[in-house]
């Protein structure tokens, strides 16, 4: 079964965890090297443990531990050709890159990894859908809108992990940011708002859709209550209430978590031995004697 847990999600740096059995997967390098470092040792996961690492897209906050981080660690790295080529012009060492296009899947051990495009304002932004078999956990980073091919890539998905960047009123009441600085953020290549993720959330629920992990929320324009009573509402409009909904934060880790419920504990029926002096007896009520006259024709 495939878990998930979130180093850190915001504008400050994001990454997270995947993993299944002895494979474990980062997903973004955002934050510092130590900070990643420290993180996965408090979630009880040996940093140099790691089987791979995925990149969403190059923005810092997502990539810009990366170079320290696998400067002692020969990790393979996945990304699209272009966002490694914008990555690697910034780093001091190589990596050992694994190029894909976005629409690719691949495979990481045991997990089936299928990238698909979203729209941001990075060279080549992904998400990614994490398949296991059993289990199948969505993650879509930083996009500005919702595609139809995002809703396809992450119905029918245990958990799904989506940002839920800012709140409408907070953005717009904001003294700090620019008109300039809101306009990109709520454009069709910024980020989703409170609301679009719980539209997202609701266009895709499954009967199987078991948890929701609210990431990236701005520190200025957006709280984890009002983020939370957004996606709850839209939820319970459409019966799903049952939907466990959480915010992950920028200074811990979210711990790792199955993104399924545990499957149903088997019947259990008590195996009554039988009587061993009557095992092989014939029931006393044995069917008539015939003759084979009787049955001729």
């Amino acid at each position: 079964m495939l878990h998930l847990a979130v180093l850190g999600s915001g504008s400050s740096g994001n990454s997270a965890l995947v993993c299944n059995g002895e494979t474990r997967i980062l997903v973004d390098a955002g934050l510092s090297a130590r900070q990643i470092a420290e993180r996965l040792e408090s979630l009880g996961v040996d940093p140099d443990s790691l089987s791979a690492i995925v990149l969403t897209h190059e923005h810092g906050d997502h990539a810009r531990g990366l170079g320290v981080f696998c400067k002692k660690r020969s990790l393979p790295v996945y990304a699209t050709a272009r966002t490694g080529a914008v990555v690697r012009d910034n780093l001091a060492a190589p990596l050992a890159w694994r190029q894909f296009e976005a629409g690719d899947a691949f495979r990481i051990d045991g997990v089936e990894v299928r990238s698909f495009p979203v729209p941001h304002d990075a060279v080549d932004p992904v998400g990614f859908l994490f398949d296991c078999g059993s289990t199948r956990l969505g993650v879509v980073s930083d996009l500005g809108h919702v595609t139809r091919l995002v809703e396809e890539r992450l119905r029918d998905v245990d958990t799904l992990f989506t940002e839920a960047n800012y709140d409408e009123t907070l953005l717009m009441n904001d003294t700090k940011r620019p008109w300039a600085t809101k306009q990109r953020i709520g454009n069709r290549h910024g980020h989703l708002s409170n609301d679009q993720a719980a539209e997202l959330v609701s266009t895709v629920a499954g009967t199987r859709l078991h948890r929701v992990v609210l990431g990236h929320l701005s520190s200025d324009c957006n709280q984890p209550e009002i983020a939370l009573e957004a996606v709850r509402r839209r939820l319970a409009a459409i019966g799903r209430a049952d939907v466990l909904v959480e915010c992950a934060g920028r200074r811990e880790a979210l711990p790792l978590q199955p993104v399924a419920p545990p499957p149903p504990p088997a019947l259990y029926r008590e195996e009554i031995p039988a009587d061993p002096g009557h095992v092989c007896e014939p029931s006393r009520a044995a069917a008539p004697e015939w003759r084979q006259t009787e049955w001729a024709f």
